[in-house]
């Protein structure tokens, strides 16, 4: 006996990856001339660089640990074959080789292409003048132990306790690009990466993402790169909302310069703030305060549903494009609740 069932069949008219996958569509057929040129010409065939962008994507949207478990589910889950594009005697791929793909392909320029076309398909809901800016902390894959000196003076690092451990004296083995870290006061130091997002106060998608080494001056820094991307496409003035960490009269100082009003939390701890009564007194500060709670969104999502609190990528350039990609999923996942939204 035989039974020929389509993939399409099984997924029901109302899953949420139904609306996704069209967006998905439109913009690898956008992005058909700069992935062709990653296939190889010789050797065995090549796996289409769409359907690893596609996989990535349903790693990311199911929280999916390792590419062994990705593959595992894409042998006999009928949802995955679909949205990939498989059809139901299609063989899956080895791990290995789609980990060996993903690094060929999956570089910073066509994860920011991917970003950037996600964004296109957003602009009827994105603003163009008020956004906010934020960091998180991305635990890095290496461990304490790693941290040693760089003149290798202290052995294997196992036993560190006691000792003072500086980035400047030492450095993780296997991810030197790791910085050691604490987001607060108190708070335990950690091998990390800072990743930055700027998000649009309208309906709080990321449109800007930068992935830093950790270090006091980061964020402040990713701020002002992020937001001179924004102002070259605009000649409005924009507003910019942030915490008391970025409440500094260099920052501060910077922005104006720019022409775009620092809507900064003034930090009046024992010090005063650089943000003064000419900014605070008009209810568009008030507003932008309001809406700061929109770049935790993102993070949240991007840290328990994408995989981000602690990555298993190693080094500053492969974490960049994994937390782009990243943002660019959760902006396609969002993308059709403001659709059903505004109608």
């Amino acid at each position: 006996m035989f039974s020929y069932v389509a993939p399409e069949k099984r997924v029901p008219a109302d899953h949420p990856l139904r609306q996704v996958r069209p967006l998905v569509d439109q913009i690898l057929k956008e992005m058909s001339p700069q992935v062709g040129k990653l296939y190889s010409d010789i050797g065995r065939p090549s796996i289409a660089p769409e359907r690893l962008l596609r996989a990535l994507l349903l790693q990311i949207f199911y929280s999916i640990r390792s590419e062994r478990l990705l593959m595992e589910q894409l042998d006999y889950n009928l949802l995955f074959r679909w949205f990939v594009g498989m059809s139901m005697d299609e063989d899956t791929w080895v791990p290995t080789v789609f980990t060996k793909n993903r690094d060929r392909l999956l570089k910073h320029a066509v994860a920011a292409s991917f970003f950037t076309r996600v964004l296109k398909l957003a602009e009827p809901y994105l603003s163009d003048e008020h956004f906010t800016v934020d960091g998180t902390l991305i635990e890095a894959w290496a461990s304490q132990k790693s941290f040693q000196r760089k003149d290798g003076g202290d052995g294997d690092g196992a036993n560190f306790h006691g000792t003072e451990r500086r980035n400047d004296t030492h450095e993780s083995k296997t991810d030197p690009d790791a910085k050691l870290y604490r987001k607060s006061s108190g708070s335990e130091a950690r091998l990390s990466y800072l990743g930055h997002t700027l998000v649009e106060n309208r309906s709080g998608l990321i449109v800007g993402t930068y992935l830093t080494q950790a270090d006091g001056h980061a964020e402040r820094d990713a701020a002002l790169l992020m937001l001179w991307d924004r102002r070259k496409r605009t000649a409005r003035r924009l507003t910019l909302g942030a915490d008391k960490g970025y409440d500094t009269a260099e920052f501060v100082k910077a922005l104006r310069e720019m022409n775009v009003v620092p809507h900064v939390a003034q930090n009046t701890k024992n010090r005063s703030s650089a943000i003064d009564a000419r900014t605070t007194r008009h209810a568009s500060y008030r507003i932008s305060q309001a809406k700061r709670y929109r770049v935790e969104k993102p993070f949240g999502w991007m840290k328990t549903v994408g995989g981000l609190r602690k990555v298993k990528l190693r080094g500053r350039e492969n974490l960049w494009w994994l937390f782009t990609f990243t943002a660019a999923a959760f902006n396609l996942w969002r993308i059709p609740k403001l659709r059903a939204a505004a109608c």
